[in-house]
């Protein structure tokens, strides 16, 4: 599904990435964790191929991402901490975009809406940042494609839109699907990832099935203080 091997990154003369590799088969749901400034957003970017490393290989579905084929995109969405929307209905967001992606599925899409309570027929400018964020979400559940990358998708929303973020995405996934979240309010993907993401200080110090890193840790296995233990102890 994912394969980065020595990867080299960074902005203009501040290094970020050094030697990063990284591994991710379909069927799970990843947490990206780190702190603010680890590297989680660019990490995702290079992933969908927004920004392309100095050195290193990237594969993703089989391509390249840096050449951003069609048939590459159709097979990804990447929902943007901030993402941008046209003044549109959400609706008509769907007929507009929708067409990009063979197996996206309307009826679903605007099932996600109601449960998000998301009024389909009101303009984007209208809605609060939260509305727009399940707005997106939505749509990138209802795409059905192989890859799905959410940066920060639960800013913004309130505490049971957060609970109905985890039932649709648990309930979205497949054997053939891989859902990465990055997030650095970790206590959000308690009970929905199955495997873990350390990145600290441009690295990936920690790729492990959570099962395994709550066995490892001696703290209770909630998500958050095994986070914390694997960092304090880097």
């Amino acid at each position: 599904m994912i394969q980065f091997k020595n990867v080299q990154f960074g902005y203009n003369s501040q290094k970020l990435f050094v030697d990063l590799s990284l591994h991710v088969e379909a069927g799970h749901i990843y947490g990206l964790l780190g702190e603010n400034g680890a590297g989680k957003t660019t990490l995702l970017k290079m992933i969908a191929g927004l920004v392309f490393p100095k050195s290193g290989h990237c594969s993703v579905l089989n391509y390249e991402p840096r050449h951003r084929k069609p048939s590459f995109m159709s097979q990804l969405y990447f929902v943007s901490d901030e993402p941008y929307l046209p003044n549109a209905t959400a609706r008509k967001y769907a007929d507009t975009y929708g067409v990009f992606y063979e197996n996206f599925d309307l009826a679903l899409y605007l099932n996600y809406l109601h449960e998000f309570q998301v009024e389909p027929d009101q303009k984007f400018e209208r809605m609060s940042f939260g509305q727009r964020k399940k707005a997106v979400i939505s749509f990138a559940l209802a795409a059905n494609t192989p890859l799905i990358l959410m940066d920060e998708p639960t800013n913004g929303l309130d505490i049971p839109s957060k609970s109905i973020f985890r039932k649709l995405v648990a309930g979205a996934m497949s054997e053939n699907r891989t859902i990465i979240i990055s997030t650095h309010q970790v206590r959000d993907l308690d009970s929905l990832i199955d495997w873990v993401i350390l990145l600290h200080q441009g690295k990936i110090i920690y790729q492990e099935d959570l099962n395994v890193l709550a066995e490892e840790a001696t703290a209770q296995p909630n998500l958050e203080t095994l986070f914390q233990e694997v960092i304090s102890n880097y």
